[in-house]
């Protein structure tokens, strides 16, 4: 396996989380982390959630550009 399978398949479970996180705001113990509130105190709930669910969609595009360079 070389780096761009295993960055690709962990970034496309990270960014199964990021979405998950972003859009039902579960587990409730990711949200009570120190950086997350830091993120809520500036950007507040909705913008919290809009931008970590970006990261996730981000993180699946480029998971599928590598996983394109490897299959390719």
């Amino acid at each position: 396996m070389t780096w761009h399978l295993i960055l690709g398949l962990f970034l496309v479970l990270y960014g199964i989380l990021c979405v998950v996180l972003g859009l039902t705001k579960k587990p409730a113990w990711i949200w009570n982390l120190g950086k997350v509130q830091g993120f809520v105190k500036i950007l507040s709930v909705i913008g919290t959630q809009i931008f970590i669910t970006i990261l996730g969609l981000a993180a699946w595009g480029f998971a599928i550009w590598l996983l394109i360079l490897y299959f390719g």
